[in-house]
């Protein structure tokens, strides 16, 4: 957006900003292996000898980071569009590459410092960690972790592998959830912790939830909500134990946010602050047992560089079918009814008989090529560019994929190449349906975010209330509805002319 009277004279300041502005490093996916090692790091520009344009007045500079859209611009900042000076008028609702400079009209007091404090890749289970192992690292640590197990459904488990596969399913980087684990309860360096901080290892207190099951998965929800919160830009505000609040600086990232939140949910401002900088923060605990965060992440951060586009890809079922949009944007992963995780995931639910339980006679397809690199419990993993980690580059996550006639785990999908049949297999759900989402790089990618999910042109936008929405192609809306009705229905733009219909505009 412009503010037409300042239009002019800002232009020479917005062109000094650019030849200060430093060089983001650009992330770079190996198909062999993942992208784990460090690119090298690019000549620094040179920072010209001129005496820079002063800013306007009640104006701020902000470059923009991994995953940013004006619109959220706005809502960190507390302005409007039009109080944001953009030469280059990029489109409100699409993701702006890393770097790009913006004037911001300056009305917000005190916030919390503006430190980045972790790199996103940090937090999402990025290339940073494809390779890590938690049980070998948990077997090296003198503390409780290297000896704890817990009775779960398929028998005695230990600590490091229930943290791994919750990370895993979650994505969210292991890492960052064994630094919090040592900070609230010592467990990597204790071997004889306090009864509460075995109980309560990710610092969580509550009587009824003290196993290492039940603290990670509230852990990796409060990253979520802290994540996916800032990068969605529902998020401004952090409320801390004790009642009190802050608002949150407008230049952090979504790493950094994600940490902050999920301390301010047990910490009163004091602790919070000595957690996050103190001798013994976070950051220094993650250094001093992973190594330094931003290092780990060259290469990798940003997440979403400049160039990155969602590959082609269909509705996930065959032409020539009528299927019905049972949900619009919705958690990726964990209860599809809860609002506080990443809205990635829609639903498709194929022609059904009956309601209720079961397995369809359908299929449901793959929207794009790639690899089988996880199958089992109603999931199916397809990773894009084929190199077997999920956590680099494009990757399609399946759910409730029946056990019986499913692809298996090494097996290569060409484009709408059968994946199984739809069920309620895995996870919660009411009905027969497909559940689909995508990751970048470990990131849950926003449905009606600045990637939006397109499938076979059909663009998919949030509704009104959580888990609604819409699906859209010029002129064609189909309208999310998890009873399923003559307004779900969806079909494949290619099918034969019988299959279409023109639906009666409601009064």
């Amino acid at each position: 957006m412009k503010i037409e009277s300042t239009h002019r004279k800002l232009t020479a300041a917005l062109a000094v900003l650019l030849l200060a502005a430093p060089i983001l490093g650009a992330c770079t996916v190996n198909s062999a292996e993942p992208a784990v090692t460090a690119s090298p790091q690019p000549t620094a520009t040179a920072i010209p000898t001129t005496t820079p344009t002063p800013l306007p007045d009640g104006y701020v500079a902000y470059e923009s980071q991994s995953g940013d859209t004006l619109e959220t611009i706005a809502v960190h900042f507390g302005v409007n569009a039009d109080e944001i000076i953009d030469e280059s008028e990029h489109d409100p609702t699409l993701m702006i590459a890393p770097g790009s400079l913006f004037l911001v009209k300056k009305v917000l007091g005190v916030t919390t410092r503006p430190n980045l404090l972790f790199p996103d890749s940090a937090v999402v289970f990025s290339p940073t960690a494809a390779l890590f192992d938690a049980q070998a690292f948990a077997d090296e640590q003198p503390g409780y972790i290297s000896t704890y197990t817990e009775l779960m459904t398929r028998g005695q488990t230990s600590a490091a592998a229930i943290i791994y596969e919750m990370g895993l399913e979650y994505s969210i980087n292991p890492r960052i959830l064994l630094t919090i684990m040592e900070h609230e309860s010592g467990w990597l360096s204790n071997p004889k912790p306090e009864l509460d901080q075995i109980n309560y290892s990710m610092g969580w207190v509550r009587k009824d939830r003290g196993s290492v099951y039940f603290q990670t998965g509230w852990a990796i929800n409060q990253l979520m909500k802290g994540y996916y919160g800032w990068r969605e830009g529902k998020l401004t505000e952090l409320t801390f134990a004790d009642g009190s609040s802050l608002r949150l600086s407008p230049y952090l990232n979504a790493g950094t946010v994600a940490v902050m939140y999920l301390l301010a949910q047990t910490h009163d401002r004091a602790s919070w602050e000595e957690a996050l900088y103190g001798e013994n923060s976070l950051p220094v605990i993650h250094t001093r047992y992973f190594g330094d965060a931003f290092e780990l992440g060259a290469g990798v951060d940003p997440i979403f560089t400049e160039d990155v586009q969602q590959p082609e890809m269909n509705l996930p079922f065959p032409p020539n079918e009528v299927w019905n949009l049972t949900g619009g944007p919705h958690a990726a992963w964990g209860s599809g009814w809860e609002d506080d995780g990443a809205l990635a995931a829609l639903d498709f639910a194929p022609p059904l008989a009956s309601s209720g339980c079961g397995n369809s006679t359908h299929y449901t397809t793959a929207a794009a090529a790639g690899r089988v690199v996880r199958a089992y419990n109603g999931v199916v993993v397809i990773d894009l560019d084929g190199d077997g980690y999920e956590q680099t580059g494009w990757v399609l996550v399946y759910m409730h994929v029946a056990n019986s006639d499913r692809v298996n785990v090494g097996d290569f999908l060409n484009q709408d190449d059968r994946v199984g049949h739809p069920s309620c297999e895995g996870g919660s759900s009411s009905g027969i349906h497909v559940h689909i989402a995508r990751k970048y790089n470990g990131e849950w990618v926003l449905a009606d975010g600045g990637l939006p999910f397109v499938l076979s042109g059909y663009r998919a936008h949030n509704g009104e209330d959580y888990y609604e929405g819409t699906l859209e192609n010029g002129e064609k809306t189909v309208t999310a509805n998890i009873a399923g009705n003559y307004w779900t229905r969806i079909i494949r733009p290619e099918s034969r002319e019988e299959f279409f219909y023109t639906p009666t505009p409601r009064k």
